[in-house]
């Protein structure tokens, strides 16, 4: 057999070529056929037995449909039971081609009209267009394609009239005739012509939607769907816009695809194109409403630079990553009772929006609630007032305070920090005076300017705003924040949506060994790092040799190289002007330069700029194109805030380059919160991302690591994953001398980033514990029931209410009375019930099962450790939810299959159901629960059934039904009718069924389902309207074809 990499099922012909390859010679790599895509993989591999052997009979038609109509009856012999109920073929052998009525036809002869409007390619085979002057016009064959069209749907960046109009009388007469034509375009550079937008909404039929974010080029698209009510749809995907030189005589390269040989392709075209309708990014566009927002937005796009955004016209919205930080600060308040809060995010991720919002909230339920914001610079005071006005819809509201402007009545002030701590006694302001009060990038707030205001006011909220977190000087910041952070704003979600610049990362294999340097509270000790990097020439080289080799031009770079003191950043700049380079050091011995030595590197009068880590929050310049990492760095948050220097959008630059030097490191060292942070929430391990190269990044990045580098990377990542208990152990001996916390599971957690999973996996905590040393009693008793519901249950949940109520039993030593709980605590016994001992009765009532937990009080403390920990990590908001019964469970809470069941009286407690279908049925409660993957292949991408199961937008979600369910009877006609049958449809909905550490998914509650539409039969495709929008958490992973 020939070398390289197959797809291919494994035949008994492959299989005996296979067996005369020798083992020790040949690699040979095998995997087991996904359930889920089995059907695909055996019908393709028939597909083309069946064509290989009708190739052996060709030219003998009937002799072809005797053989296949003996194929399709011994299917439907063999798969019977499962309805099976495809066709025979006609012996004539015939093709159809169209069926017209003659009584309501316009077109007196139907043979030349059908020869006008049928594509000259098949509606049943692909073709590819390349333009010139060469086979088929892609305009001829799309003006057929409309004409033969009963919906249209057009995806386009920009649309030119001269392109439009040489399809207007096909467009036309489509929609004159009831054809329905969707149009989705952008004013991106401002290409698109108002005329051409004029033209299309006029038409009849005609919706057309116009998304003008110019803050972005998200986009590109270029696709054009046909359907069709008799099932032969096809698409147009390529190169085209609506421009008469891409139509008629461009070499732009388009592919017609058809539904009767790719159907998932149009399929997921037509998901996607019907969540970009539902996405608020697209606009619904009126002419005689909208016609002077699109030309302003035409010209701006036209003349403004891609970052700028003009909001004269526009209602600003939150996208969803600014929601989601929203809903923390509120939970934060809320459930936790902090109201000093800490928002850290890259600059440029629209920090001050979300305090705006965050703000008008507070307003709603505090109409004259005072503000006050804090800045240090004029322009961005201006800016943040400008803001606040816009989404508080309100240019009258704010003053300034700031180079000798006095506020009025200093109710909502936008301020610098000098004006306020010079003045604020001569305008008698109580210190509860303000009820909010925003600090933008509030690591200045140590100084001394900043520490006389914060000292002074009392307000009921304080919200900090910062990109770095870690200040130069080692204070801490956190410590006016309850010592925490309330939310960031992660890079992957902010570049996605082109607020911050993309980057190319390149792992470089560094020479100098660090396995001997000597590891004290949580990092390398600086003093001999500084050792080993500053009499290390060699070092130098190597760091010059892959710039050369990674970045375009070494002599043109703005680059910032960190280091991990004072001498290395010195000996790197005075090595690098020895090289040639235009090279210089800022420290805090020199810090009185910083205006100049920022000046000279963005004039590119320096190239270099080497700087001590704890330093880099005075550097703010967005030309910078180029970072090097010459130092491990520890902290994750010093790690995100050095990238954010290189992050800024800025003309000058289309990507970041970032050069990060890896060497033979400690085990303690974390690699794997590094690149999950620069990769985001993936449905696969860290490890897993960096075997496969990295393949989910955020859009427009790349990671690269030398072959080394990926070695070393993938052995520490190995050994910090697969922590056996004995170093579970040695880590618990060591902690005292890493740190001066307390041991506790919280804190032995946190310090070592190690999951409670991990934990969990080996052994309870007190035992491990007990192991170590660190107690000296320890009882078996329930140790295994408690540790499993610990590990398999609590871990996979995530809900506020559900473990308070847990917390509060503990608290009672579980010695409670049934009789004194409300009907939905006792249904949360049962919950707990199951959740530990896991199987029915066993004990004379639910009371006696709850009080036995009680029995071993170290468990007992343990269980209040976990649950204290869990309520603590919660970030989302629970929502109550009406129903025409009790039940405990709340909206946007995760629960397991069990505690559902259990939840609405499948399961009781002398009998546990055995539901493990997609659904389950409760006929006394009227109620059906949806229990839906979004993953449903064990392969991480399958692209026939990944789009089975997605959010449309955060109010509806498609869902799709058992195979057999059709919506003329049965299952299918009760979804249909449910709204008249008052039948209740609730969606539990999980990312997939394991998570990264190999233990099921507990589900997210979304809430009610109400049909909104459906098509199809077994399966059936249903959009579901939510009563609530879905949680912001799972959006990203519902939402599989939304926009950026």
């Amino acid at each position: 057999m020939n070398q390289g990499i197959y797809e291919a099922l494994i035949t008994q012909l492959i299989d005996e070529k296979l067996k005369l390859l020798d083992d020790e010679k040949f690699y040979i790599k095998k995997t087991k056929i996904d359930k889920e895509e089995a059907s695909r993989v055996l019908s393709t591999h028939l597909a083309q037995a069946f064509n290989s052997a009708f190739q052996l009979i060709k030219g003998k038609p009937e002799l072809q449909i005797e053989i296949a109509n003996k194929i399709l009856k011994l299917l439907k012999e063999e798969i019977n039971k499962q309805d099976f109920d495809y066709d025979l073929i006609d012996i004539e052998g015939e093709i159809l081609k169209a069926v017209f009525s003659k009584v309501d036809s316009n077109y007196p002869d139907l043979d030349l009209r059908l020869k006008e409007i049928t594509p000259y390619t098949r509606l049943t085979q692909s073709e590819l267009f390349t333009g010139g002057n060469t086979g088929l016009s892609l305009e001829s064959e799309l003006k057929k394609e409309i004409l033969s069209a009963d919906k249209i749907n057009l995806l386009v960046s920009f649309i030119k009239f001269k392109g439009i109009i040489i399809l207007e009388k096909e467009l036309r007469e489509f929609t004159e005739r009831g054809g329905k034509l969707k149009v989705i375009t952008t004013t991106y550079v401002g290409a698109t012509d108002y005329k051409a937008i004029q033209l299309l909404s006029k038409l009849p039929n005609t919706e057309v939607k116009i998304s003008y974010n110019n803050s972005n080029e998200r986009l590109h698209a270029k696709a054009y769907l046909f359907y069709r009510n008799t099932g032969f749809h096809t698409a147009y995907i390529g190169s085209s816009n609506f421009s008469r030189s891409a139509l008629t005589d461009g070499l732009e390269w388009n592919i017609k695809i058809t539904t009767k040989e790719v159907n998932h392709i149009i399929d997921k075209f037509q998901k996607t194109f019907d969540a970009y309708w539902q996405s608020d990014d697209f606009e619904i566009f009126d002419d005689s409403i909208h016609k002077e927002k699109l030309l302003s937005a035409l010209k701006y796009s036209k003349f403004s630079k891609p970052q700028e955004i003009n909001t004269a016209f526009f209602d600003i919205k939150p996208f969803p990553y600014q929601k989601e930080v929203l809903e923390k600060l509120e939970v934060e308040r809320e459930t936790h009772n902090h109201y000093k809060n800490l928002v850290v995010a890259a600059t440029g991720t629209g920090k001050t929006v979300i305090s705006a919002f965050d703000y008008k909230r507070f307003r709603q339920n505090n109409s004259s609630a005072k503000l006050l914001f804090l800045a240090h610079r004029k322009e961005i005071i201006e800016k943040s007032l400008s803001t606040f006005q816009s989404i508080l819809k309100n240019n009258n509201i704010g003053e300034l305070w700031v180079d000798g402007l006095v506020p009025n009545n200093f109710e909502v002030v936008f301020a610098s920090v000098q004006s306020v701590k010079n003045q604020y006694k001569n305008y008698n302001l109580n210190p509860d005076f303000y009820d909010f009060i925003i600090i933008d990038e509030c690591h200045h707030q140590k100084a001394n300017s900043y520490r006389k205001i914060i000292e002074y006011f009392q307000p009921k909220v304080l919200l900090g705003l910062t990109a770095t977190p870690e200040r130069m000087d080692g204070e801490n910041i956190l410590e006016d924040f309850d010592n925490r952070i309330a939310a960031e704003i992660r890079l992957p979600e902010a570049m996605n949506r082109k607020l911050l610049c993309p980057f190319q990362y390149f792992g470089i294999t560094d020479s100098v060994d660090l396995t001997n340097v000597t590891w004290s509270k949580g990092k390398y000790l600086a003093s001999e790092l500084t050792n080993l990097y500053t009499a290390n020439d060699r070092r130098v080289r190597e760091i010059i040799n892959a710039l050369d080799k990674y970045t375009k031009n070494s002599n043109e770079v703005r680059a910032l190289g960190y280091c991990v003191s004072m001498e290395h950043a010195k000996y790197m700049a005075e090595k690098f002007f020895l090289a040639g380079f235009k090279a210089d050091y800022l420290t805090s011995n020199n810090s009185k330069d910083r205006d100049l030595i920022r000046t000279k590197l963005e004039r590119k009068e320096i190239n270099y700029l080497f700087v001590v880590d704890m330093f880099n929050e005075g550097i703010d310049i967005p030309e910078i194109d180029t970072v090097l990492f010459l130092r491990p760095t520890e902290s994750l948050t010093i790690f995100l805030q050095q990238l954010g220097r290189g992050l800024r959008l800025h003309e000058d630059k289309d990507c970041l380059t970032v050069l990060d030097f890896v060497g033979n490191s400690k085990p303690e060292y974390n690699f794997e919160s590094k690149f999950r942070a620069l990769i985001g929430k993936t449905n696969t391990t860290v490890k897993k991302e960096v075997e496969d190269d990295f393949p989910h990044l955020p859009l427009g990045c790349s990671i690269i690591l030398e072959k080394k580098t990926k070695e070393i990377i993938l052995k520490n990542i190995a050994r910090a994953t697969s922590l056996n208990r004995n170093k579970l152990i040695q880590r618990i001996k060591q902690f005292r001398h890493d740190t001066n916390l307390p041991l506790t599971l919280r804190n032995f957690s946190t310090f070592y980033n190690i999951p409670l999973q991990t934990i969990y996996k080996r052994d309870s905590w007190k035992r491990l514990c007990q192991s170590a040393g660190a107690i000296k009693q320890f009882s078996t008793e329930n140790e295994k029931e408690i540790v499993s519901a610990i590990a398999n249950k609590w871990l996979s949940t995530n809900s506020f209410s559900y473990f308070k109520f847990i917390l509060s039993l503990a608290k009672q030593n579980f010695n409670i009375k049934e009789s004194s709980l409300t009907e939905n605590e006792k249904t949360m016994l049962l919950m707990l019930h199951y959740d530990i001992w896991q199987n029915e009765g066993g004990f004379e009532s639910l009371e006696d099962s709850i009080r036995k937990i009680g029995a071993n009080s170290i468990l007992v403390e343990e269980i209040k450790e976990v649950l204290e920990f869990l309520i603590e990590k919660i970030d989302f908001k629970e929502l109550p939810i009406e129903l025409p019964y009790n039940q405990p469970l709340k909206l946007h809470a995760r629960y397991t299959r069990d505690q559902i069941l259990s939840a609405f009286k499948l399961s009781t407690f002398n009998k546990k159901s055995s539901n493990r279908e997609g659904t389950a049925l409760n006929k006394d409660l009227n109620t059906e629960i949806l229990f839906i993957n979004l993953i449903k292949s064990e392969e991480n991408f399958s692209p026939t059934t990944m789009y089975d199961d997605y959010a449309v937008n955060e109010l509806l979600f498609h869902w799709q039904t058992q195979n057999s369910a059709r919506p003329d009877k049965g299952k299918g006609l009760s979804y249909i009718k449910h709204k008249e049958n008052n039948k209740i449809i609730l969606l539990f909905v999980r990312e997939k069924a394991k998570d990264e550490f190999g233990k099921s998914l507990g589900y997210v509650f979304i809430g009610k389902g109400h049909l909104k539409d459906y098509y199809g039969s077994k399966p059936m495709s249903i959009n579901w309207k939510l009563s609530e929008p879905m949680p912001n958490y799972l959006w990203k992973d519902a939402a599989k074809l939304s926009v950026g």
